[in-house]
């Protein structure tokens, strides 16, 4: 339940950041917000950060499948809250720039996802410019990696409590507790 309400409310944002976008921001010059750090700049990425892959675009629908796929196994095995803040948050992302490779222009499964968010420079000569489904792939994927390096486990090992339903210890520390 946790995994799918953080994906929806991750989706949800991201079409909507991304439908504002392009009313407020098409043919306009980029908006400098907090003295330059921040710079709203519609732009349509046919590839990954930076550009990479632009010429392969129908790859990474196949891809974002793939990791679909695998986060929908995961979640009927998964016990742990962590987990699924961390592959609810990849989910929505992937989601929301698979929504654009498939139906945005030139084609379906070749769309260009709508990028707005650029740092530092209003072009994205510093840092890639990004949408929200980015941040959220991002801070998910940072979420699952920090949770493996301290050996947090996706059946709820390790996440400070027992698994739901799964008595801990052995059977023979079970009989001596007994």
């Amino acid at each position: 339940m946790v995994l799918t309400s953080i994906a929806l409310v991750a989706l949800l944002a991201d079409l909507l950041t991304k439908h504002l976008a392009v009313q407020a921001l098409d043919d306009r010059p980029p908006v400098r917000l907090l003295g330059g750090a921040v710079y709203l700049t519609l732009t349509r990425n046919s590839g990954a950060a930076w550009s990479i892959g632009s010429d392969h675009t129908w790859v990474f629908p196949l891809i974002t499948i793939g990791v679909v796929g695998w986060i929908v196994w995961m979640a009927l095995r998964l016990r742990s809250l962590p987990w699924a803040v961390s592959l609810g948050l990849v989910l929505g992302g992937a989601l929301g720039n698979l929504v654009d490779r498939i139906f945005r222009a030139p084609g379906h499964f070749v769309g260009h996802v709508v990028d707005m968010v650029s740092l530092f420079d209003p072009y994205g000569r510093v840092w890639p410019v990004f949408n929200l489904a980015d941040s959220a792939l991002v801070c998910g994927v940072l979420l699952a990696v920090l949770l493996e390096l301290t050996g947090r486990q996706r059946d709820g090992r390790g996440d400070g409590g027992d698994t739901a339903g799964t008595p801990s210890g052995t059977g023979a520390e079970q009989r001596e507790r007994a």
